[in-house]
């Protein structure tokens, strides 16, 4: 038998306070929320992944686990970026567009779906429902 991964169903983060965190991801990514419940959250994410959120005691924060969101275009990316810094008075962490820890320790970076090297990552049908289109894009 050969295994094949289709893509990460979901990803779940810790956090010190569920309602604070439930409040800043739905404010700053607009997430819809799937589920709540006593110490937990669930947002969706695309067509097909979700975000958990998990309450604990005690956050062990790490410099190099993270985890990357993919917003529509560098218009968003700079809203994101806006609110991160002005409302939140989140550092970004340079060089990189858009990568910053959120208030809870877990490190994210934001891109954009005009990077075509993540294009793949998405179904073919996703992509068209998105709208875009590349320069040298022979296709309509």
């Amino acid at each position: 038998m050969s295994v094949k991964v289709y893509g990460v169903n979901h990803i779940a983060i810790d956090v010190d306070d569920i309602a604070r965190a439930v409040e800043f991801y739905q404010d700053v990514f607009n997430l819809e929320k799937l589920d709540e419940g006593e110490g937990d959250a669930f947002f969706k994410l695309g067509e097909h992944q979700f975000l958990a959120m998990f309450e604990v005691e005690k956050l062990q924060p790490s410099r190099t686990r993270h985890f990357g969101l993919m917003v529509r275009d560098e218009e968003q990316v700079l809203e994101v970026r806006e609110k991160l810094t002005k409302k939140y008075g989140i550092k970004l962490i340079p060089p990189f567009r858009c990568d910053f820890v959120d208030p809870f320790g877990n490190r994210v970076q934001v891109v954009d779906l005009h990077d075509e090297s993540l294009v793949w990552l998405l179904p073919y049908q996703e992509v068209q429902k998105a709208g875009l289109r590349f320069a040298n894009s022979t296709h309509s």
